[in-house]
């Protein structure tokens, strides 16, 4: 018998959305995944999903070098998610239809048309940079994700979930998701523990900007290594996070 064809990995994008908080951490935005999702189903993730081709075809109208058509489509595609599975405008101007921007693409309308019919115009550069995760666990589909940050704005409506894919969308601190998943109230996949361990470290979107300067972005493929008899999954020491291994066993579990 042959072994089955590895599939390339599915090219991804997610919004780590902000909203500050005076004298306390900062809080962020995260829907729950359908229980009947085939992917992370029931966990606690940021808005995001895969990159379309109307996003690449919408990007490519801005460029010809296909680096930076890659990288707009993949903030096209973080936006576009927000704005679908949470009912938030972000990375967007122009006094819109948030409503019919929803509808349109739930319906299958193309981004550009969408944005344009619903009154809206891109802003990609209020998104940041932050992460890029590329896992390839075993029996898991393997996404290449990358992860922006953006301040939630002033005026924002009140987030609605999609009712779809997920079925709750909510604000919470990062340290608050950590916690009540050591209480197994809550289901987080290994890349959004690891980023969630990072982000508690920030006291307000201006230290999270600040640390997404200081680290390099390079794709991270977490491997497996055996320390004193256990097996570790790991990642690198170089990229600004707090906890770069933990138990294989319970990684693989989540």
């Amino acid at each position: 018998m042959t072994s089955p064809v590895a599939q390339p990995p599915i090219p991804a994008a997610t919004l780590i959305l902000f909203r500050d908080r005076a004298g306390a951490p900062p809080e962020l935005l995260f829907v729950e995944r359908s229980p009947a999702m085939r992917f992370a189903g029931g966990a606690i993730v940021f808005p995001g999903g895969r990159i379309d081709a109307a996003d690449y075809a919408l990007a490519r109208l801005q460029t010809d070098d296909d680096a930076a058509m890659v990288e707009r489509a993949a903030r096209i595609a973080a936006i576009r998610e927000t704005a679908e599975e949470a009912g938030v405008a972000v990375g967007l101007t122009g006094e819109g239809d948030l409503s019919r921007l929803r509808r349109d693409l739930a319906g299958g309308m193309a981004t550009g048309a969408a944005l344009h019919d619903a009154g809206y115009a891109l802003a990609t550069d209020r998104l940041t940079p932050f992460a890029r995760w590329c896992p390839d666990f075993p029996h898991a589909r393997v996404f290449d994700t990358r992860f922006y940050l953006a301040r939630a704005p002033d005026d924002m409506a009140m987030p609605e979930v999609d009712g779809t894919e997920n079925v709750r969308v909510f604000w919470a601190s990062a340290a608050d998701i950590l916690d009540q998943a050591d209480r197994d109230e809550v289901r987080l996949i290994f890349p959004t523990r690891r980023t969630l361990e990072r982000l508690a470290g920030y006291a307000c979107f201006a230290d999270a900007l600040a640390d997404a300067a200081a680290w390099p972005i390079r794709k991270i493929t977490p491997w497996v290594e055996r320390r004193d008899g256990v097996d570790m999954l790991c990642i690198p020491d170089d990229l600004g996070y707090p906890v770069t291994a933990s138990p294989a066993d319970a990684a693989f579990r989540a």
